[in-house]
């Protein structure tokens, strides 16, 4: 019998230390695929490179104008149905990956222009202002740096859906001349 409890007592402590062991690795565990220091360190590196990219809407419109660029609209599906500029293709965000980024935008050279809700001053649906520091634009080209895409530039400044230069256009017909202000 005292045999038994001394077995019994190291298969005990042998569960309890492959335990403390399998605990004091899993904390990194849920972090392996998060590297937050990355994101940060990209983030810093590219500040002053995208103060470089940020382009007028008549450098956009005619940077838009060439076959060979793409018109990136990352916000939510439904914003982007509710109106979006024209000529835009629409990959959301959150929707980012090696594999879509590669099917939507092809070459990694190929040149990217982006703009997001707060490059519209009617804040209306669908293009509800943001925190400013928060920004869909910021996140957007940092990924996409991040992805291997470099030739991105960002529509610079605030404007109107109604502007005739933003060439705004809709699913839903009807949203535009009945948009209201909303809160955010």
């Amino acid at each position: 019998m005292k045999r038994n409890v001394i077995l019994g007592l190291i298969t005990l402590a042998t569960f309890i230390g492959c335990g403390l062991m399998a605990n004091a690795e899993a904390p990194d565990a849920p972090d392996a695929q998060i590297d937050y220091d990355g994101f940060v360190g990209l983030s810093g590196e590219l500040g002053a490179y995208r103060q470089t990219r940020l382009v007028d809407l008549d450098t956009f419109n005619a940077m838009k104008a060439d076959p060979d660029t793409i018109l990136l609209d990352t916000r939510s599906s439904e914003a982007f149905h509710m109106g979006h500029i024209e000529g835009a293709i629409n990959v959301n965000f959150s929707d980012f990956t090696d594999a879509k980024l590669a099917k939507a935008l092809g070459d990694k050279t190929t040149r990217i222009l982006i703009y997001c809700n707060n490059n519209f001053s009617d804040n209306v649906a669908p293009v509800m202002v943001k925190r400013v520091e928060l920004a869909l634009n910021v996140p957007t080209f940092i990924n996409l740096y991040g992805y291997g895409y470099e030739n991105i530039y960002e529509l610079k400044g605030a404007h109107s859906i109604r502007d005739a230069d933003i060439h705004w256009v809709s699913d839903w017909p009807d949203m535009l001349p009945a948009a209201t202000l909303q809160e955010n």
